[in-house]
Order: C-alpha cells, then sequence, then structure tokens
C-alpha cells in the first residue's frame, strides 16, 4: 500500500511588508532606513499553514506578484511533502541562468513548505534535516556600523555588555581610515574578543589586499566580502596574498554559483542566506557541498526576519560544517514583531543560542502585526 501523500497545498500568499528602523544600519552602501520582505504563508487542505520569508530589500509588491502569479498556480493542488519535487517546478517558472528575483521567492515558498513538513510530523525542521543534534548554536553580534569612532567603540561596548563574545565589525573606505579601526577596534576588545569584518563589496582587489594585512596583524578572524561577488579570480588572488580567511556567500543563489570559490579552497567560510539562496533546500546543498571540501559554513542574516532567522538557526543546529551564525542586533520590528519567538540578539547568552523545539520552525505569527506592516501600494 502506498503511504499517504499528506497535506494538499490550497493556497501560497504573499505579503509584502516594509518596516522603518528605528535605528539606521551603515554599510559601505549607506545608510538603511527602511527595508522590506515578503512573508510567505502556504496553506493546506490540513489545515497545517507553513511560513517562510522572501529576501526582497526593496520593490516588495514586484516579489508578491511574482510568487502569486507564477509560482502559486504550480503549486496548489499539489502534496505539500513533494518539497524537491516543487522546487524543480518552481525554478522552471522562468528561463535562464539562476538567480534574482526568482530564486529569492522560491526561498521564502521552500522555507514554508519544510515549515509544514514539520508540523504535519510534530518535529522540528532541524530534526527532520537528520543533523547534528545540537541544542545550541555559536554566534556573533552584527554588527559596528560604519560610523564615526566614537560611536563605532560605543557600539563594540554594547555588544561586550549584551554577552557577546564576537563581533562583526562593517569597514569601507577610505582605506587607511579603515585599517585604523582595525586597529582602534582590537586594542579596545583586547584579545580575548573574536572580531570579523564585512566590507560590502568596498575594495578594489590592491585596497582588499591593504586591509586584509591589517586585520591578519590584529587578530580578526575572518574578512567578508571584500570583493564584488563576480570577481572570482581577484578573490583567488586575495586569498594568495594575505593570511586573513576570507568569508562569503550571501549574494549566491545556487550551489553552482557557490561552487568556484569552494572547489578552489579560496573561501574559508561559505555564507549562503536561507531566504535567498533557494530556501531551506538549496542552502542545504550548499551546506553540504562546502562540507565536501571542508570549507566551514556560516548563515547570514542580515536586516532579514525572524522567519529567516529561525529556519537559519535551524539549519545550523543540523550540517556538519556550521561555524558560527550571525545575529543581527539593529532593532527591526521584523524580528521582534512578527512572531512570538524573540529574535536572537535577545535569546542569546555568552554568544550561544538555543534552538527552537516545536515543530516545524517553531513559530506562532502575529497577524496583527503582519497587517501594521503590510507595503503600501
Amino acid at each position: 500500500m502506498p503511504p499517504p501523500e499528506g497535506p494538499v497545498i490550497t493556497d501560497v500568499i504573499a505579503h509584502p511588508l516594509t518596516q522603518s528602523l528605528p535605528k539606521p544600519t551603515v554599510t559601505s552602501w549607506g545608510a538603511y532606513t527602511e527595508v522590506s520582505m515578503v512573508l510567505i504563508e502556504v496553506r493546506t487542505d490540513t489545515g497545517i499553514t507553513g511560513i517562510g520569508e522572501t529576501l526582497a530589500r526593496f520593490s516588495p509588491l514586484a516579489y508578491a506578484d511574482l510568487i502569486e502569479t507564477s509560482l502559486k498556480p504550480r503549486l496548489t493542488g499539489q502534496p505539500a511533502h513533494a518539497i524537491a519535487a516543487h522546487w524543480q517546478t518552481m525554478r522552471r517558472a522562468l528561463s535562464g541562468r539562476s538567480g534574482g528575483m526568482l530564486f529569492e521567492a522560491i526561498a521564502g515558498v521552500d522555507i514554508a513548505l519544510w515549515d509544514i513538513l514539520g508540523k504535519s510530523a510534530g518535529l522540528p525542521v532541524a530534526t527532520l534535516l537528520g543533523g547534528q543534534g545540537r541544542r545550541a548554536i555559536d554566534v556573533y553580534a552584527a554588527a559596528v556600523n560604519w560610523v564615526d569612532d566614537a560611536a563605532a567603540i560605543d557600539e563594540l561596548q554594547n555588544y561586550f555588555d549584551r554577552g557577546f563574545t564576537r563581533i562583526k565589525v562593517k569597514l569601507s573606505t577610505p582605506v587607511p581610515d579603515a585599517c585604523r579601526r582595525i586597529e582602534l577596534l582590537r586594542n579596545h576588545a583586547g584579545d580575548n574578543i573574536g572580531l570579523c569584518v564585512d566590507a560590502n563589496w568596498a575594495y578594489s582587489l590592491d585596497e582588499a589586499i591593504v586591509v586584509g594585512q591589517a586585520l591578519a596583524a590584529n587578530g580578526f578572524f575572518w574578512f567578508e566580502e571584500p570583493l564584488k561577488p563576480e570577481d572570482e579570480d581577484g578573490y583567488r588572488e586575495l586569498r594568495r596574498r594575505c593570511d586573513v580567511p576570507l568569508a562569503a556567500g550571501e549574494s549566491n543563489y545556487t550551489i553552482d554559483q557557490a561552487a568556484p570559490l569552494v572547489t578552489s579552497r579560496t573561501l574559508s567560510i561559505l555564507q549562503p542566506d536561507v531566504a535567498r539562496s533557494g530556501g531551506i533546500t538549496e542552502t542545504r546543498r550548499i551546506a553540504d557541498f562546502a562540507y565536501a571540501h571542508n570549507v566551514g559554513y556560516a548563515p547570514h542574516i542580515g536586516m532579514s526576519g525572524i522567519v529567516c532567522e529561525t529556519a537559519s538557526v535551524h539549519l545550523a543546529a543540523a550540517m556538519p560544517n556550521f561555524r558560527v551564525m550571525e545575529c543581527e542586533c539593529d532593532e527591526s520590528p521584523f524580528k521582534t514583531e512578527i512572531a512570538d519567538l524573540a529574535p536572537g540578539c535577545l535569546r542569546q547568552k555568552n554568544s550561544r543560542l538555543d534552538v527552537p523545539t516545536g515543530p516545524g520552525l517553531g513559530l506562532d505569527i502575529n497577524w496583527d502585526a503582519v497587517a501594521r506592516l503590510r507595503t503600501k501600494a
């Protein structure tokens, strides 16, 4: 007798949301005062609803339209548990090379399907992934913004006071200022606090070499996205010419985009973002591929919401090559208002974060908050 197919998808709803940040996030790209996302709701005939999140920093209405016009018709009436098959079906919604809005849209739906699977089985997603059985994971605070020296010291001290033992620093240009910032923050932190840097593509190769040398001299544990993601030759040359470990991958959508810098061991740390890189299904493939090449996995979160963060915690708990997860600390209604689970920055203790134990992602959504944050047309 064939096994039952389980719940059937009856609806896919995209909720475009926009928040004003209480405090701007400042990187080499500039100051972010407003950011968006799309919350995905997948309903089934059994009453089980899955929740996902699509990385849609800007133009969330366009993402919502793509999901409801191109993905929803391919999924309604289908068994919810056929997640791998649905991933391939959604991939064929648009032609062309992998990437862009389609894969971020797929990510949100895929996360919701895993949430349904976990709720149906009565198990957390981390258990369904068959991983390491971790009950807590290591996290680092993100981030000390690219602000003036006094403000940067204040932000660093705030993370100390909150119990973080690992902290990310944002850097930009000019390079001499970045190198001075590296020394300033290391001197303030001392030798017992782990520091890493995120440059958000700020540098040319020659600039990155200088900054990388300063990072190595000051004991920073990685140099994240120093170059634009397409500059794979630049990353390989940078790896040869500086000693600080390189980290990247949040800009990748699929395993084939991650592969070149993983197979060459250019990266020490790979950082896919589950709300961009095709959801839990593709992110798991990417992390496993990195594991096969002895490259660490460190989930990227950034300015995303609580659903992205929680899905990342489940992946971190399961993947054998997990190293440490980003714990975004900037104030954000997407993290504090949308669900019943407090964000990691408020739950962590000494840079350790418990893994949710409820079925699926372990989240209940506050639909009143979703309505308040809905993007205005």
